[in-house]
C-alpha cells in the first residue's frame, strides 16, 4: 500500500534550510520516493493551524519510507533541517 510521509516545516533559518534542500532529493530518489508537494501556496479554507512549508513524499509502502527516514543519508540531514526549522512529520498509508 502506498505510503505518504507529510511534513509541516517552519523555516527559522532560510540560508541553513536552502543547504537542506539541495542534499535532500537525491535521498529521497534512491529510496523510489517522489514529491508531491513541496511548498507552495497555502490558503486556509478551515481551521486555525499555523500556515507554513507543507512538504508531501509518496513512497510504494511504508517499508520504503522507513527505509528513507532511517537511511544513514537521511539520518545525516536531520541535524541540518531541525537546526533550520522547527517541523512535524508524519508517515501514513493511502490509497
Amino acid at each position: 500500500m502506498t505510503a505518504y510521509l507529510i511534513a509541516h516545516v517552519e523555516v527559522t533559518d532560510a540560508q541553513t534550510y536552502q543547504k537542506y534542500r539541495q542534499q535532500v532529493p537525491a535521498a529521497i530518489t534512491a529510496y523510489g520516493g517522489r514529491y508531491l508537494v513541496r511548498g507552495g501556496v497555502l490558503q486556509r479554507l478551515e481551521g486555525e493551524a499555523a500556515l507554513h512549508r507543507v512538504v508531501v513524499l509518496e513512497f510504494a509502502d511504508m517499508t520504503k519510507l522507513r527505509a528513507f527516514y532511517q537511511s544513514p543519508e537521511y539520518q545525516r540531514l536531520i541535524p541540518l533541517r531541525q537546526k533550520a526549522s522547527r517541523s512535524s512529520l508524519f508517515a501514513v498509508e493511502g490509497v
